[in-house]
């Protein structure tokens, strides 16, 4: 841990690597990864260099939506095993020098949640007010017109209220209330009964969604050049969701985890515009410690991409707020999207994470340089997928199982018959004991420049000064007192300049550079 620092939280500098519980490891055999699995090879994730563990959700749960659908925020699913699992991943991590963040779904909730049994029965009763619900439009249509994320109208008809309600994502996961303080009371409960059992800290989900208009306004069009796969994008999210009253709710939250000294929240915000500087609104003063946005995961590899996320992200930056991550469980894997499935752009991505100010989010897999996984149709389990199959074929190409042992059947994951998704034959020769064997993998390459990161004190703790592109080259300064180093990196495949007052340094293709004034730590 990096916490010798006396005024500086753990969380400053850190890299949190998140696992997907489904797709870690399986220790009984029934194609599922596992509580037993994950604390089995969470010496793995100290050796990589990682400083904490994200934890995708193991509550109970439908697995409508691999675990995001929660119908008990405190029991965990017997698929993943049970509470005195999680408490052993959490003393092992512990004993490992780790932390666990603990996924928490607080805006929205399954439907088989016994919340969401008894809201839906009747217009009375003292859990009618928990979730959204709205009169239909004088001809019986939803209240307006606001859409799902995952296609068609984000309201569904529920008969015995006669009355609509509110799903942002699946039909399955309707809209909790936050307005109503019994609803804010209840998750801040759920979270109390997780800091207790020793959890570090939580990543919570999709915290623009926290709240919407009270008035229910349509959303207004924006314009369109051709209907898009998803009409989604067709709307301008003015009322559906980023509410500032959001902040109420956001306050309550950390006033929570400030009873539990050193505990940290990082929250996901989506790619909606305007994304870094809600991170800055939402961790600003009494808000979340940390937050991260989708945008950067959903645009081209380029130079300009990185200047305008480190210049539109300067507040949270110089708060210390700001998180990177390059891949999660829902977007193609960073080897492909990024990577272009190439070592020197590989390399070149995972250094330029390095060089990035504040907290880093490691995705399972990424380190191993895993590319996107290519599923038939019958193999697919991502509703998403299915649904929009073949022109989306979803999220499960980055959620098959981790490659352990290269020679085994089904990359170690599991000793059964049948994992929950493939693994492909691919990933095998990426396996973590043949590249562990490898001085020159990429899995090595990133404990060694997880390793000189944590010794580099402008890279680790540092501000950003002078972002600048020259050309296909970004370059920046890492300032941290009176040490600073050039980060310059050629997002390009071919051979470039930096040009200085009086020198130029010459970049070859994917090429980086590291110079430091003060600090003999250079690359």
């Amino acid at each position: 841990m990096h916490g010798s620092e006396p005024d500086i939280p753990w969380w400053r500098g850190a890299v949190i690597y998140q696992i997907y519980p489904l797709s870690f490891a399986d220790s009984n055999g029934d194609g599922f990864g596992d509580l037993p699995g994950i604390e089995a090879h969470l010496d793995y994730v100290a050796w990589l260099g990682a400083d904490a563990v994200w934890l995708s959700p193991v509550f109970r749960s439908p697995m409508r939506d691999g675990g995001y659908d929660v119908a008990s925020h405190t029991e965990i699913d017997p698929l993943f095993g049970t509470l005195d699992d999680l408490d052993r991943v959490i003393a092992r991590a512990h004993a490992l020098g780790l932390r666990i963040l603990l996924d928490q779904v607080w805006s929205h909730t399954s439907d088989q949640h016994p919340w969401f049994a008894a809201s839906r029965r009747s217009r009375s009763g003292p859990f009618a007010d928990w979730y959204v619900w709205a009169d239909p439009a004088p001809d019986g249509t939803p209240p307006n017109n606001w859409l799902s994320v995952f296609g068609g109208a984000a309201w569904r008809w529920e008969p015995r209220r006669r009355q609509y309600y509110l799903h942002h994502f699946l039909e399955c996961q309707p809209k909790l209330n936050l307005r109503n303080p019994a609803v804010l009371a209840a998750i801040l409960e759920i979270g109390r009964f997780w800091l207790e059992r020793g959890i570090d800290g939580f990543r919570l989900d999709a915290v623009d969604f926290m709240l919407h208009d009270e008035g229910l306004r349509s959303n207004p069009a924006t314009p369109v050049s051709e209907i898009p796969l998803k009409p989604f994008g067709m709307q301008l999210h003015r009322y559906d969701m980023m509410q500032d009253e959001a902040r109420a709710v956001i306050r309550a939250i950390r006033a929570l985890t400030d009873r539990y000294p050193g505990t940290v929240t990082l929250a996901e915000l989506s790619s909606q515009p305007g994304a870094y500087a809600r991170i800055s609104d939402y961790t600003a003063s009494d808000g979340f410690h940390l937050g991260y946005t989708l945008r950067l995961l959903k645009t081209e590899f380029s130079a300009v991409l990185f200047a305008d996320a480190l210049n539109e992200g300067a507040g949270a930056i110089a708060a210390f707020s700001l998180c990177w991550g390059f891949g999660n469980h829902d977007v193609v894997r960073a080897a492909t999207r990024w990577g272009g499935d190439t070592p020197e752009r590989l390399r070149l991505a995972l250094y330029l994470m390095a060089a990035l100010p504040g907290t880093l989010c490691l995705y399972q897999g990424d380190e191993l340089g895993l590319p996107e996984a290519v599923l038939a149709q019958h193999e697919i389990r991502d509703p998403f997928g299915i649904a929009y199959w073949p022109d989306f074929v979803g999220r499960d190409g980055a959620r098959t199982p981790m490659p352990w042992c290269g020679d085994h059947a089904h990359g170690g994951f599991t000793n059964g018959d049948t994992p929950w998704l493939p693994v492909p034959d691919g990933h095998l020769a990426l396996a973590v004991d043949r590249q562990k064997r490898d001085a020159g993998s990429i899995l090595n390459l990133w404990r060694d420049c997880l390793t000189w990161r944590k010794t580099c004190t402008p890279l680790l703790y540092g501000t950003v000064e002078q972002v600048a592109v020259q050309g296909s080259v970004l370059g920046f300064e890492r300032v941290f007192q009176d040490e600073r180093i050039m980060c310059l990196f050629n997002i390009g495949s071919e051979p470039a300049n930096w040009h200085l007052a009086s020198a130029s340094i010459e970049l070859e293709p994917w090429g980086f550079r590291f110079l430091a004034t003060k600090s003999a730590l250079v690359r």
